[in-house]
């Protein structure tokens, strides 16, 4: 049964998948100079410059995600984007208490994230 709906879930995956990365780096433009200034503190150079790359790639890699174009090498980017992202920002490992229990969190999501989109490049959508 479910196969009759298979282009509607692989729509509802890349809407979700997409989505997610579309609306963090809308989000991104108003916090950027927080993630510079984290950005900073984490030894990155040229941190605004790095900011607005990133904004650039989530924004549109995951629109790509939800328009269904050019949907692996946007999946693949967004996966590159994760491992770099990832240990910067969800680096649970240098936190304790409830700080730990969020950047954790974060990091499982990610790892989460970054499924997602292996199973879209293995569908080739």
């Amino acid at each position: 049964m479910l196969e009759s709906f298979q282009h509607e879930i692989l729509f509802a995956a890349r809407l979700l998948l997409g989505g997610a990365f579309v609306f963090a780096g809308l989000r991104n433009v108003q916090n950027r100079n927080l993630v510079a200034s984290l950005m900073v503190a984490r030894g990155v150079p040229q941190a605004m410059l790095a900011v607005w790359l990133g904004i650039v790639l989530q924004v549109v890699a995951g629109a790509l995600v939800i328009a269904g174009l050019w949907t692996v090498p946007a999946a693949a980017c967004l996966i590159l984007f994760l491992i770099v992202a990832t240990p910067m920002f969800h680096n649970f490992w240098d936190h304790q208490g409830p700080d730990r229990a969020s950047r954790i969190n974060g990091f499982v999501g990610n790892v989460a994230l970054a499924g997602g989109f292996l199973e879209l490049i293995a569908q080739g959508v």
